[in-house]
């Protein structure tokens, strides 16, 4: 993954798929992670929860590494997976 650990790159992943729908709540009022999971708009059950948990948490990780890169630090994060 060309120096880029799994954390890192799940992260990525998990914030392009919350961006993504988002975006569409936005713009058409429709949910993919729950039309996906077979709920309506506004409506959630214990996987999608999980999945917005999970996008919640890579928004964190993403912020802890940007402020890693910030300070000087960003090798940390990307070598070890942790934020340290």
């Amino acid at each position: 993954m060309n120096g880029i650990n799994i954390i890192t790159w799940l992260a990525t992943i998990l914030l392009a798929v919350g961006g993504i729908n988002w975006g569409l709540v936005g713009l058409f009022e429709f949910d993919l992670v729950a039309e996906i999971f077979g709920e309506e708009f506004g409506t959630t059950n214990t996987i999608t929860r999980v999945i917005y948990v999970l996008v919640g948490a890579s928004a964190v990780i993403s912020l802890a590494g940007l402020a890693m890169v910030q300070s000087g630090s960003s090798n940390s994060i990307h070598r070890s997976g942790a934020v340290r």
